[in-house]
């Protein structure tokens, strides 16, 4: 049983702050995830380490060497310390950057060479990926997000468990997670889900859901919750429904 889990920058990192890790939150988050490793492909988002440069470097808009090589710097190291922590917590795991794996096509996946992810599963060896800088076919380079990364991956590996950890409850709506969501009913609510608190480069709530929605259209349900309360990662990745669960319209 594949799961794949994403935790949110916002979690890891302060948004607001370049290079600023909340360490003490990468230990926790580490030690939930130690307490179910098997089959888990963690995905994690960039947060200061990669929004920050990437929009110093005016990163995807314009076409910046050394902006790729900065934002790509950091986000590594960030994966760098998840890992090292996850390896504290006794997790056999390794990074993985999308920059060296995959190509894009007008900032989407376009070529991923998954292979070694599939070996490391069967190894038993924890996949590590992140939002990361890419090189785009079209554009020359783009940015491919860990919530790109997620959909795409479950959609791959044919994922049960598809949990997404975000810094809020779920999907709010007046102030309030929802249980579910369809297409069809963020429609309804228009505006009233956007963008993310602190700099994202990828597009906050909003743009989770549509990476989401469209793997729901392929019959594979998804969940936002909230990461940042402890024993949610866990209960997360043994199957159970902490957040907003993301579906196909009935």
């Amino acid at each position: 049983m594949t799961r794949i889990l994403k935790i949110g920058g916002s979690i890891l990192t302060d948004k607001n702050q370049e290079l600023a890790a909340r360490q003490g939150e990468i230990t926790r988050v580490a030690r939930e995830i130690a307490s179910h490793p098997e089959d888990v492909v963690l995905v994690h988002g960039a947060g200061s380490f990669g929004h920050i440069p990437a929009k110093k470097y005016r990163l995807p808009q314009e076409f910046s060497r050394q902006g790729l090589r900065v934002t790509h710097s950091g986000v590594a190291r960030l994966c760098e310390m998840v890992v090292e922590a996850l390896s504290q917590a006794g997790v056999d795991c390794l990074p993985v950057h999308p920059l060296s794996c995959l190509l894009l096509l007008d900032g989407r996946i376009d070529r991923f060479f998954i292979e070694p992810i599939k070996e490391m599963l069967e190894g038993g060896i924890m996949p590590v990926l992140h939002g990361d800088v890419a090189m785009d076919v079209a554009g020359k380079a783009a940015i491919v997000s860990g919530d790109q990364l997620v959909a795409y991956l479950a959609k791959v590996l044919q994922a049960e468990v598809v949990a997404v950890g975000s810094n809020v409850d779920g999907v709010l709506f007046s102030g309030r997670p929802l249980p579910r969501i369809t297409r069809e009913e963020l429609k309804q609510m228009g505006s009233a889900i956007g963008g993310s608190a602190g700099v994202d480069v990828t597009g906050g709530m909003r743009g989770k859901l549509l990476e989401l929605l469209d793997l729901a259209d392929l019959g594979i349900d998804s969940l936002i919750f909230n990461a940042g309360k402890e024993g949610n990662i866990a209960r997360a990745l043994k199957g159970e429904w902490v957040g907003t669960r993301i579906g196909r319209t009935n």
